[in-house]
């Protein structure tokens, strides 16, 4: 947090560099280097792009629905596995059917 803290309080000292009264440097200038050093204070941070953020949510919602998939397919082959098995016989159950 210390590092983004200081990172923005060096972006905010060139800042006011570039727009103080005494800056000589036309408003395209300005704006350029402002944008420059933007990006270079954000390069410095751990972020993504948006088309990067979108391709993941994208990844995450295509293996959300195979995992919803997977699970309905093993509940439906754990419940008819179920339906097949008998249960074993036990020799109380064969005294009980001898009465």
């Amino acid at each position: 947090m210390s590092t983004t803290r200081s990172l923005f309080d060096s972006l905010t000292q060139q800042a006011s560099r570039l727009f103080g009264q005494d800056s000589p440097l036309p408003k395209a200038e300005i704006e350029s280097q402002f944008k420059a050093l933007l990006q270079g204070a954000l390069s410095k941070l751990d972020v993504v792009s948006r088309d990067e953020f979108d391709a993941q949510m994208a990844v995450l919602a295509r293996t959300r629905a195979r995992l919803e998939a997977l699970e309905a397919r093993l509940n439906e082959l754990e419940n008819s596995r179920s339906q097949d098995v008998k249960p074993p016989v036990t020799p109380a159950t064969d005294v009980a059917a001898a009465d």
